[in-house]
């Protein structure tokens, strides 16, 4: 989130004119996030009660030079504009305290048009300086105050002047105005008082039928989370999910119920999720698959793998290739891993796919390609099990009625530690089948 600037020109800032007095209106802020926090002196102030004055009229002459300066700013000659209220400054011992006031509030708001904030902010202090001045124009003074300040991102300065606001306002707050609060609380690192902002804003608008707004609830999950609230994070991004339907909350929501260990609900929304389209990243894919393994459905991973792969969302890599093979071997489908690990082997370093070929192959009872993927492997090399391969070299050899090549297969594998004890026992057994097969041999 961004800060929006004050929706306020001298054209649309909404002046009325009367020989009373001067009316404004002004836009609000809409929306503040920054990432940043600075600190300020000036912020130190203390709110303060306004004790009410009578406020003397504007004297006829001081509201035409006012007007023309107006005209001339709404025209586009701000220079113009700026030399008439100069004018008017030169006479400052002459003006009432309300003259005073409203001289300074053009300043201010002429400077804003020329994005001179801090000049802007200068002014409009010096108009609440002026004691004698409407409640009105005081409270819309402090409150710009509290939004310009925001807008420089001084924000204890804006929270000092919002709670001088608060101190002086007599009506309830609106949405916007709880959401201001809430705003720069954040920002202060005040969260909790964030979460009682955001909820009295969301209160407010069911009350009054209105939209419960995006950025409010997005403000109310980033507090939650800062308070290390997972649970409240969730049901913050339920609503998001309910209210505004976007694929970023469905994964978002996805995530947090795999870190509050509700790993159904997780697989249920990414599942949900890639249904409808919201999946467009490769991690994002591949989270969704390691769920399905997790959950044992390894066969729903593999097709998820396949389509993400032939649709370009997760790229042939051997990392995904890797995941695709294993998914198709965990659901029992090891002639459909053969396509998959032959093109992984094609572009790896290593021999590790060879390995799993092997292993396919055996599984498959294909033993002379069983036999030649774990010579491969062997060969190549930097493969983790190696002992495996002599393994899987003895049992082919073996099926192959190779009984000889199958027991100096079988002794290679009792050389290395992690195959040692199932290579022994292969190698009493095909010593024993050997020795059967050859009186049978005699007695034919």
């Amino acid at each position: 989130m961004l800060i929006k600037k004050l929706a306020v020109t001298l054209l649309g800032a909404g002046f009325l004119y009367n020989l009373a007095g001067i009316n404004l209106a002004y836009g609000q802020v809409l929306d503040n996030s920054a990432n940043t926090q600075t600190e300020d002196t000036q912020a130190a102030r203390t709110t303060k009660k306004r004790t009410a004055k009578k406020v003397p009229a504007m004297r006829n002459r001081v509201y035409s030079q006012l007007a023309r300066a107006q005209k001339l700013a709404d025209e586009g000659v701000k220079i113009s504009g700026f030399e008439v209220l100069d004018e008017v400054k030169e006479r400052i011992d002459s003006l009432n305290s309300y003259e005073r006031a409203m001289l300074w509030n053009f300043y201010a708001f002429m400077y804003y048009g020329n994005e001179d904030v801090d000049s802007a902010i200068e002014h409009f202090e010096l108009v609440i300086k002026e004691e004698a001045i409407p409640d009105s124009l005081y409270l819309s003074t402090v409150y710009s105050l509290a939004q310009l300040s925001m807008q420089q991102q001084n924000y204890p300065q804006a929270l000092a002047y919002l709670q001088q606001w608060q101190e002086n306002n007599t009506k309830a707050l609106t949405t916007s105005q709880h959401m201001m609060f809430a705003q720069i609380y954040y920002q202060d690192k005040q969260f909790e008082k964030v979460i009682t902002e955001v909820e009295q804003a969301i209160s407010l608008a069911q009350q009054n039928n209105a939209t419960i707004k995006e950025n409010w609830l997005i403000l109310q999950r980033a507090s939650y989370y800062e308070l290390k609230q997972p649970e409240q994070v969730i049901k913050v991004i339920e609503q998001l999910v309910r209210l505004y339907d976007k694929p970023e909350y469905w994964l978002q929501l996805a995530g947090m119920y795999g870190e509050v260990g509700q790993e159904d609900k997780q697989l249920a929304v990414m599942e949900a999720s890639w249904q409808a389209g919201h999946i467009t990243k490769a991690n994002d894919v591949m989270t969704l698959a390691q769920l399905y393994r997790f959950h044992q459905v390894p066969y729903k991973a593999a097709v998820l793998l396949e389509q993400a792969i032939a649709n370009g969302t997760v790229i042939a890599s051997e990392k995904s290739l890797e995941a695709l093979a294993q998914a198709y071997v965990a659901a029992k489908e090891d002639e459909k891993a053969l396509p998959v690990l032959t093109k992984a082997s094609e572009i790896a370093d290593t021999g590790k796919f060879d390995v799993q070929l092997a292993q396919a192959y055996l599984n498959l009872e294909r033993w002379p390609a069983a036999i030649a993927s774990a010579n491969k492997a062997l060969l190549r090399g930097d493969i983790s099990r190696e002992g495996d391969m002599y393994l899987v070299i003895g049992m082919a050899k073996f099926n192959l009625q190779a009984f000889d090549e199958s027991l100096i297969a079988f002794t290679q594998a009792q050389k290395i530690p992690t195959s040692a004890k199932t290579a022994k026992q292969w190698f009493h057994y095909v010593e024993r089948e050997q020795g059967q097969h050859e009186r049978l041999a005699m007695l034919n």
